[in-house]
């Protein structure tokens, strides 16, 4: 029998670990990159620009599943322009061709919650430009579903962390000065409860949504991914510590000197947009995934010592 085609666009953070999930479900793997690079033992790789309409078709060629898991630099203007043409373009791909869509997205639509945990029922109320972004390019998705031009699922997370996060807030500018045996710098309230995101659980948590029963997504086109419950980002920091084996000092940026800093540097700008998600509890509610595909979130110790070996082995060397 020949082995169903799941196509994965974006090698990134969360990218690659979906490829190596689907290989073991015994998958035939395409995983489409703009540039060169190593994908998963096993896969195939096709290089090309998601932006162009024509190879999207091509890449998505006999595919049975396409997962979007591409995300453009963290910039307001670039989001504004991309985000809808990637949409836009894999959309049409793997509606063209029958196959199902499987949609990472996040929880900026959400906006402000009061502290509320979010789940697949909250409605989106974005309360930055990202979030407003984030809430077009989905309702474009859903509709499409709507109409039937489209077999979508969207499966939506938090922060990440873990072994490939570099560019997470438990990535470069966490673990860099750390390892070097220097405090840690949260940029956000560490003192609030947030859901962090284990990147395998991201993972894993797509590729059930892509290997699932049609009939399991027909009436739910959207899942709150498996999570661990939300803890303070000071919570997060000491189980870094306590895998690490010594503790860790956490400084908190002051929000004045965020403001500041967002003046002159165009990446705190645009952190400085998302701070509100630790100015209340940001918490996620996977329970349906749960109940529904009896998957559950890597325990929190195994994944706080996974990261940090992921850590040693990724920064170590390059500290001087």
């Amino acid at each position: 029998m020949e082995q169903e085609l799941h196509v994965i666009f974006g090698a990134g953070q969360v990218g690659a670990p979906l490829a190596q999930a689907l290989l073991k479900k015994g998958k035939r793997v395409r995983v489409v990159r703009r540039g060169a690079g190593v994908v998963a033992a096993g896969a195939e790789l096709m290089q090309g620009d998601a932006g162009d309409a024509r190879f999207c078709q091509a890449a998505c060629a006999g595919a049975a599943v396409v997962y979007h898991c591409m995300n453009p630099a963290y910039s307001t203007n670039l989001w504004s322009t991309l985000l809808p043409r990637y949409m836009g373009n894999l959309i049409s791909a793997a509606g063209g061709i029958g196959a199902r869509l499987v949609v990472l997205d996040n929880l900026y639509m959400l906006g402000r919650t009061g502290g509320r945990p979010m789940n697949e029922d909250t409605r989106p109320n974005p309360c930055s430009r990202k979030g407003e972004i984030r809430a077009l390019v989905a309702e474009r998705l859903f509709e499409m579903q709507r109409q039937g031009n489209v077999r979508a699922v969207c499966g939506r997370a938090a922060d990440f962390y873990g072994p490939g996060g570099r560019l997470t807030f438990f990535g470069d500018y966490f673990w860099k000065p750390v390892l070097a045996g220097k405090a840690g710098m949260s940029p956000v309230n560490a003192g609030t409860a947030h859901t962090y995101h284990y990147i395998p659980d991201v993972a894993q948590g797509l590729a059930t949504l892509g290997c699932a029963e049609e009939s399991t997504l027909v009436s739910a086109p959207l899942w709150m991914l498996p999570c661990q419950p939300a803890v303070p980002t000071r919570e997060m920091t000491q189980r870094f510590a306590a895998a690490l084996g010594h503790e860790i000092p956490l400084n908190e940026m002051p929000r004045w000197l965020l403001n500041a800093l967002g003046l002159a540097v165009p990446m705190v700008r645009e952190i400085k947009e998302m701070a509100y998600q630790w100015d209340e509890p940001f918490v996620v509610d996977d329970s349906r995934f749960r109940a529904t595909f009896n998957i559950h979130p890597v325990e929190a110790d195994e994944a706080a010592q996974a990261t940090v070996a992921w850590a040693r082995q990724t920064y170590m060397p390059r500290i001087k």
